[in-house]
């Protein structure tokens, strides 16, 4: 499957896509595996955490959902977590600022007493074709919004957070096949994984679960947004199953990991690659 040449603006809008990417908006179907759960999912209002967050409050949780400035987007997930009969608490920032992720997480206590899972997923991508077209600003900022945000997350949810809570990374195929024309995002990948990992150990005797999840090539508003129109015509095509993934097809990992189904599995990197391997 290929997708036509476009370049909206970073970080791209959702409703503005061709095509729209599928976030399980009329697919996903919950059986009751996370009911009464106070979650927070970061980058919520497209793609891998739009679909993370449909998914939650289909089956049963409340969500905060944090999200840069993409308004219209954010308001659409609010309206399908409350048509699902959850609460919704949009919440605009950068999380590059660590204050507005303990921003983030204040908000969450106040709203739902406690948090039961925390979703890092906001991420911040560009293309470059050579060393030099990295600036100093660009690289410094692609870790804090990807790996710093995720630190302070963390740190901030965990005095809240009941035995049995779970906490999970975005990571990405990229943590360990790092694509080159990606480096700075690539490296955030590997720590987040790398971080996951530590976590998983150093929070295991609060019973709480940390993991990763490491996506191949998923259709979002950070692809076309970031990468050159030609690569995005043939996204995905280079993978085993020949295409590039939709983020209702990430939701299902995610709500594994979240729920009690996966009460034994921290300290993971989960790939869901369309075939490409994780080491």
């Amino acid at each position: 499957m290929g997708f036509p040449e476009q370049q909206p603006e970073v970080p791209g809008v959702q409703s503005r896509m061709d095509p729209r990417p599928d976030c399980g908006e009329d697919s996903y179907r919950g059986s009751g595996k996370m009911t009464g759960l106070a979650t927070v999912v970061t980058g919520a209002d497209s793609g891998i955490g739009r679909a993370v967050a449909i998914a939650f409050a289909r089956e049963g949780a409340d969500v905060l959902l944090s999200y840069l400035d993409e308004h219209s987007d954010a308001d659409e997930v609010a309206e399908l977590v409350r048509a699902a009969g959850r609460r919704a608490v949009p919440m605009a920032g950068d999380l590059s600022d660590p204050a507005h992720c303990r921003a983030v997480i204040d908000a969450a206590v106040r709203e739902f007493g406690r948090i039961d899972v925390l979703v890092s997923n906001a991420a911040y991508q560009m293309t470059h074709e050579t060393l030099d077209e990295i600036g100093d600003e660009e690289f410094d900022y692609t870790f804090r919004a990807n790996v710093s945000a995720y630190f302070a997350l963390a740190k901030a949810a965990v005095p809240h957070m009941p035995r049995g809570g779970s906490i999970i990374g975005s990571s990405s195929v990229n943590s360990d096949m790092p694509n080159a024309t990606l480096a700075p995002y690539a490296a955030t990948k590997a720590a987040i994984a790398n971080l996951s990992a530590s976590l998983a150990q150093m929070l295991g005797p609060k019973g709480i679960r940390v993991n990763s999840v490491a996506p191949g090539p998923i259709w979002t508003p950070l692809i076309p947004s970031t990468m050159p129109p030609e690569k995005v015509a043939h996204f995905g095509a280079n993978t085993p199953l020949g295409r590039a993934g939709q983020p209702a097809e990430l939701a299902p990992t995610y709500v594994l990991l979240a729920s009690s189904d996966g009460s034994y599995i921290s300290g993971a990197r989960v790939a869901v690659t369309g075939g490409r391997p994780i080491l």
